[in-house]
């Protein structure tokens, strides 16, 4: 069983209760992948919600049959697999690839929907990190879209006054 020290290196389940952790830890594994190795891909049923223990992850998007967008790399402490949390079915949105042996922790997705529910202040711990985590996230990708907008040649200066 993956301990509470474990958890607590996850920054999302920092701010749960001890309780809460207990609650949550009977369902985490614990699984080794190696470098290069793909966790799950776009498309795919969002079967598990993950965090990073140790090691590096990329997400990436198909964006054509021959061109393949980075967006972003997961560092140890950090989560990802969001469709997850999806109370309904859902499928993720991105490929997870990792760039180096890495230890990863895994929940199953209807397991941790079903606990979020039965435990509301669990629940409001988890998503409110959640909401954190993506708003840093959107506030970092809309200031690279602003960036690639100001230097693109076709946009003149004015545009910006």
């Amino acid at each position: 069983m993956v301990s509470l020290e474990e958890l607590n290196k996850i920054n999302l389940l920092k701010a749960l209760e001890p309780d809460m952790l207990d609650k949550v830890r009977p369902f985490v594994e614990l699984r080794d992948f190696q470098n290069r190795e793909v966790i799950f891909r776009e498309g795919d049923k969002a079967l598990y919600f993950y965090m990073l223990l140790r090691g590096g992850v990329l997400l990436e998007v198909q964006a054509s049959p021959t061109i393949l967008i980075s967006l972003g790399a997961i560092k140890p402490g950090f989560s990802f697999g969001w469709s997850a949390l999806l109370p309904e079915a859902s499928n993720y949105t991105s490929h997870a690839v990792c760039t180096e042996a890495s230890d990863v922790l895994m929940i199953p997705a209807g397991r941790l929907v079903s606990l979020m529910e039965e435990d509301h202040s669990l629940g409001f711990c988890i998503m409110e990190g959640v909401v954190q985590i993506l708003k840093r996230r959107l506030e970092r990708r809309t200031e690279q879209f602003l960036k690639t907008l100001r230097n693109h040649p076709d946009i003149r200066e004015p545009f910006w006054e």
